[in-house]
């Protein structure tokens, strides 16, 4: 059986809000449903279609007063592991509204980079989730001009 497509990505954090604020804030995402794990929490959807779905970013909060239910459903990790992407490099997202997403980084003091493709046509913007997770936003390079 091939596979499809992406379903979604999952993160893990000591700050759920933190999460919450760069997803929906920055990055556009809305909440939306979630299941009632035995964890805490966030679902994290861009559009009407992702609707039909399960969201595309999951924030997996860490209750330190009982962490019991994460490592019943997912398993143990140690803080260490916590931060940055480890062997996954980044997530990347197409997107349009470039002069907007620098105003809006900018503003908020984000740090970001960017670099024009050669031979695609696509300029992309570099940042990272509180997490430490690269996010890379792909722009069509004709925005960049």
């Amino acid at each position: 059986m091939p596979l499809n497509r992406l379903a979604h990505y999952s993160i893990r954090t000591t700050d759920l809000e933190a999460s919450r604020k760069f997803y929906t804030e920055v990055l556009g995402f809305r909440v939306g449903f979630r299941p009632d794990f035995k964890f805490p929490g966030i679902w994290l959807y861009l559009g009407a279609e992702d609707d039909k779905e399960y969201g595309t970013v999951h924030i997996i909060g860490i209750d330190p007063n009982d962490p019991s239910g994460l490592v019943e459903y997912l398993g143990d990790k140690s803080a260490e592991e916590l931060i940055g992407t480890g062997t996954l490099d980044h997530i990347a997202f197409t997107a349009t509204g470039l002069a907007e997403m620098r105003a809006r980084l900018g503003r908020l003091g984000l740090p970001f980079r960017e670099r024009t493709v050669p031979n695609l046509g696509l300029h992309q913007v570099f940042t990272e989730d509180p997490s430490g997770v690269t996010i890379e936003l792909n722009y069509p390079a004709a925005e960049a001009a």
